[in-house]
């Protein structure tokens, strides 16, 4: 009996099943790039830095939420890939500017068209009619527990 209160707990656990939900996505990211060398979150950077040229490591964790150590460790391994290059600032000298390689570039055409397939597929397990709402709900999650682990950190 208590397995299957245990089971049943973790059906209806936002963190348990967010997480599920991201293993999963994970899955079918990785699937759709193939042999490609390229994680969900280095997508991210490499999508924001092509819309921010010369952004700051600083504007790359606003803008991605992703940790400032893990994102640190991320841009250096892109780097070392030849994806990214980064420069400091002259605004700041302890700030570092990042932007897109030629590579970078190319890896970026290649992958967008596969990260919109897997977007798709993600949405296709809901009703088309839900497709909107399911992500505005995302956001407001995304938002609200954003602002909870700001508050959290004062």
């Amino acid at each position: 009996m208590k397995r299957e209160a245990s089971t049943d707990r973790l059906s209806r656990s936002p963190i348990h099943l967010l997480h599920r939900a991201g293993q999963c996505a994970g899955d079918i990211f990785h699937t759709e790039m193939k042999d490609g060398d390229l994680t969900p979150r280095q997508l991210a950077v490499l999508v924001t830095v092509a819309h921010n040229e010369g952004l700051s490591q600083t504007g790359l964790v606003d803008r991605t939420g992703i940790d400032r150590s893990t994102l640190a460790d991320i841009v250096r391994r892109m780097q070392r890939k030849g994806l990214l290059q980064r420069r400091r600032t002259r605004e700041d000298a302890r700030a570092y500017a990042v932007k897109l390689t030629d590579e970078g570039r190319r890896v970026l055409r290649v992958a967008e068209p596969l990260s919109r397939r897997v977007d798709e597929r993600i949405l296709e397990a809901l009703p088309s009619k839900q497709r909107e709402q399911f992500i505005d709900d995302l956001q407001s999650i995304v938002e609200a527990l954003q602002k909870l682990s700001q508050a959290g950190q004062r």
